[in-house]
């Protein structure tokens, strides 16, 4: 057997995809990610891997559709569940996050999730305080803390204006954050 013996056109597909996606083929990686869910239907991981592609589009509703089926294919896949709760706050329904991000909740790092879940109170010193532990905390994801750090900036902001809250928009960083997490569970999250 050759070296390529512990591949699988489900795995060759994904890889394929995110070499398109690193290659700013969007179109290419979205093809193949769609052929890879047809490989292996079970799978939550194309699923994801397309939704990170609409959200660097900007394409939300496309994004949440495509996160959405990774998580009902694979409620454990907690990335997902993370980035779905994300863009639904982003987009003003913090009730629907708090309900998509309910089992992560029991994680004892689900810092950041504590943090939103905080800030959807208007408890800005809590969402603060889990924000900054989960910063502490988050050392495999650059992008994730950078993406947090605008969220306590936000914080301030809103403070300062006595206005309410002022998140930043879903932005291009959210696809690279599922795109860098992806590697941590390889070909093994279904």
């Amino acid at each position: 057997m050759s070296d390529h013996s512990h591949s699988s056109p489900f795995d060759d597909l994904l890889q394929a995809g995110l070499a398109a996606s690193r290659s700013n083929d969007v179109e290419k990686a979205l093809e193949l990610f769609d052929q890879a869910s047809l490989a292996r239907p079970t799978s939550g991981v194309p699923h994801f891997l397309a939704g990170s592609e609409y959200a660097a589009l900007g394409q939300f509703d496309k994004a949440e559709a495509a996160l959405a089926n990774a998580v009902l294919l694979a409620p454990a896949f907690y990335i997902a569940r993370y980035q779905l709760g994300l863009l639904q706050f982003s987009s003003g329904r913090a009730a629907v996050a708090l309900v998509t991000w309910e089992p992560l909740f029991a994680l004892d790092d689900a810092h950041f999730v504590r943090g939103f879940a905080a800030l959807a109170h208007d408890d800005f010193e809590q969402a603060r305080a889990h924000f900054k532990t989960g910063l502490d905390r988050n050392t495999e994801n650059a992008a994730m803390s950078h993406d947090i750090e605008k969220v306590l900036c936000g914080i301030e902001e809103a403070q300062h204006k006595s206005s309410g809250s002022s998140l930043p928009e879903p932005s291009e960083a959210a696809a690279h954050i599922l795109l860098s997490n992806y590697g941590k569970f390889g070909g093994t999250v279904h």
